[in-house]
C-alpha cells in the first residue's frame, strides 16, 4: 500500500522532494517498502 500511494505522489509531480525523501526513509525502516520498491521510487523522483 505504502509504495503505491507513493509511486502515484511520485507520478503527479506536485510534491517537496525532500519531504517525499524523508517518507520513503521512513517506510524503508518501518520495513513498508522493500529495497527494490525503494529505488525505483528514488529513480523516479530523479528524472
Amino acid at each position: 500500500m505504502a509504495y503505491n500511494l507513493m509511486k502515484r505522489i511520485i507520478e503527479r509531480g506536485d510534491y517537496d522532494k525532500a519531504a517525499v525523501m524523508d517518507k520513503l526513509d521512513a517506510f524503508l525502516a518501518a520495513d513498508r517498502l522493500t529495497t527494490e520498491q525503494y529505488q525505483e521510487l528514488v529513480a523516479l523522483m530523479n528524472k
